[in-house]
């Protein structure tokens, strides 16, 4: 699922937080990333922050479908 144009990166980590199943974070050059490692949090965030306070866009993979219905929840209260 691709994630546009978030933020409240604070809020967005709170939602990968809670959610029960693994979710990775596609990098651009296909590696994934696992989004509920503080580590991997940290390195993404790092090199998504480059010049904007949000993020543009990302795409991720939510392997649990509540979880994919959290994220969704979260894209469209924000």
């Amino acid at each position: 699922m691709k994630i546009t144009n978030i933020k409240d990166t604070e809020a967005f980590f709170n939602v990968i937080d809670n959610c029960q199943g693994k979710v990775e974070l596609v990098t651009g050059e296909g590696d994934r990333l696992n989004l509920k490692s503080k580590l991997s949090q940290f390195v993404s965030l790092a090199n998504i922050f480059q010049a904007d306070d949000a993020i543009p866009e990302l795409e991720i993979i939510a392997y649990e479908p509540d979880d994919a219905k959290r994220l969704l929840e979260f894209m469209i209260s924000q």
